[in-house]
């Protein structure tokens, strides 16, 4: 599921399980079904691709410089912090030209795997800001489902679309960027090309924008663990320098454009099980 692909106007409720306590029950569905926060202290648990969180707080659908989108998919939730970010992020937006937020994926109500979509966005951390600026109404609940989200990626991947990017993407990602919380950014590598032919004299901040496959409708915040949840576990420190140099150069190489096309389909991997995540996030799905 990418930030354009449509939402329903009806969704229906998952069917229940056979047998949730299942060893071999994907974690995906378990969290999946979850359409309320754990109750609790708010704490995130384990890594962004495996992990969850307590206490979570869903983003107000509507908001002064911000609105959400794809409301069907119930993945506006976060903990506090992540909340409280990018409530202050779109009071700062228009200051750089950009009108306000259009809020795409943030996290389910306890976070967890997704039953499609993200790897990550587990911990209630991660969200996705949509590269299109916030129009000047109030959006309909179809136009939330159904509008698309701008591509601003060239046909042949090899740069930015002239006529769909403009100066004030680069002034909102590098205000996003700056703000401390902060950990990274992930963009479409046509996307970080035109950040660092375009960043000026002042490029500490392109060190935490990271390419990325996809990303081209979006970018992706990734904040980092809040203090003193000594239970979330960071990434490390991203790489030194602005990423502009060979480090970027090999996503245009023709080895990851155009790979070689597998002569047999490749074995799907088994679905993660709650084995895999934090002890935690066994209680976390079954608080009531």
């Amino acid at each position: 599921m990418q930030a354009q692909d449509r939402g329903s106007l009806d969704p229906k409720p998952l069917p229940p399980l056979a047998d949730p306590d299942a060893p071999g029950t994907p974690a995906k569905a378990l969290f999946g079904r979850a359409t309320s926060p754990a109750p609790g202290p708010a704490h995130a648990y384990g890594s962004y691709a495996k992990g969850c969180f307590s206490g979570g707080e869903a983003l107000a659908v509507d908001g002064p410089t911000w609105q959400v989108m794809r409301l069907s998919r119930n993945r506006m939730w976060g903990t506090p912090p992540l909340v409280d970010f990018l409530e202050r992020l779109a009071a700062k937006a228009p200051r750089v030209g950009w009108p306000g937020l259009l809020v795409g994926d943030m996290s389910q109500p306890r976070g967890g795997p997704m039953l499609t979509g993200h790897a990550s966005h587990q911990l209630g951390l991660d969200a996705d800001i949509w590269l299109t600026p916030m129009p000047d109404h109030r959006m309909s609940r179809r136009e939330r489902e159904e509008t698309s989200a701008t591509n601003v990626v060239r046909a042949d991947r090899l740069d930015i679309d002239p006529a769909a990017w403009a100066p004030e993407h680069l002034k909102l990602i590098r205000l996003t960027a700056q703000q401390p919380e902060v950990a990274r950014l992930f963009v479409n590598p046509a996307i970080k090309k035109a950040l660092c032919r375009e960043a000026g004299g002042d490029r500490a901040w392109l060190s935490k924008v990271r390419p990325m496959y996809g990303h081209n409708y979006h970018y992706h915040i990734r904040l980092a663990c809040p203090a003193g949840q000594d239970q979330c576990g960071d990434q490390a420190p991203p790489p030194g320098g602005d990423g502009c140099g060979e480090e970027l150069a090999y996503w245009f190489s023709d080895a990851v454009l155009n790979p070689p096309k597998a002569t047999k389909p490749p074995k799907p991997r088994p679905p993660m099980t709650m084995a895999a995540l934090p002890a935690a996030c066994r209680a976390v799905l079954k608080a009531r």
